[in-house]
C-alpha cells in the first residue's frame, strides 16, 4: 500500500466511523491539528480521535484534490475535501470545505505501532504501513 492508498484508507474509515487510531504514529512528535482542535503526541491524537468517532457520525468525506508524494521512507500530501459530519451530543450537522495537509512515514513491521492492537485494521497491520506523524485541517473560507 502507498501512501496515496493510506490517504484514501483514512478518508474510507472516517465515512465508515472506524477506528482511526492506527493511522497515527505513535510517540510525542506527533501533532494533529482539526478544525477546533490541537492535538500532540500519540496517546493525545488518539483520545481526540476515539472521542470524535464516539461523539459523530454520518460522515461525508469528498476529495477534490489528492496530490501525494512519496520518498524512501517519508511522503507528505495536500488536498482539498468537502467534509460534513453529525455531532451525535449536539444533533448538529456541520459542513466545510477544508484543505487538508500533512507528512506520513512508513514504518517496518518491527517498529511500534498504535498500543491499542485491538484496534488494527487490514490497513494498518501490512509488513510495511504508512501513519500519519502530522497532520493539519483548517476551513477554506476567504478572508475578502
Amino acid at each position: 500500500m502507498g501512501a496515496a492508498d493510506r490517504v484514501r484508507a483514512y478518508y474510507d474509515a472516517l465515512r465508515a466511523g472506524e477506528a482511526l487510531a492506527p493511522f497515527f504514529a505513535p510517540g510525542e512528535d506527533v501533532v494533529k491539528v482539526g478544525i477546533s482542535e490541537r492535538l500532540v503526541g500519540g496517546e493525545e491524537v488518539a483520545d481526540g480521535l476515539r472521542q470524535q468517532t464516539e461523539t459523530t457520525t454520518g460522515w461525508s468525506v469528498e476529495s477534490r484534490d489528492l496530490r501525494v508524494t512519496e520518498r524512501d521512507r517519508h511522503a507528505w500530501f495536500a488536498d482539498r475535501v468537502s467534509l460534513a459530519w453529525t455531532d451525535t451530543d449536539r444533533q448538529i450537522r456541520y459542513e466545510f470545505d477544508t484543505r487538508w495537509s500533512g507528512t506520513l512515514e512508513r514504518r517496518e513491521a518491527d517498529e511500534p505501532t498504535d498500543p491499542d492492537e485491538d484496534e488494527q485494521t487490514d490497513a494498518a497491520a501490512s509488513d510495511e504501513r504508512w501513519q500519519f506523524v502530522g497532520m493539519h485541517v483548517s476551513t477554506a473560507r476567504d478572508l475578502g
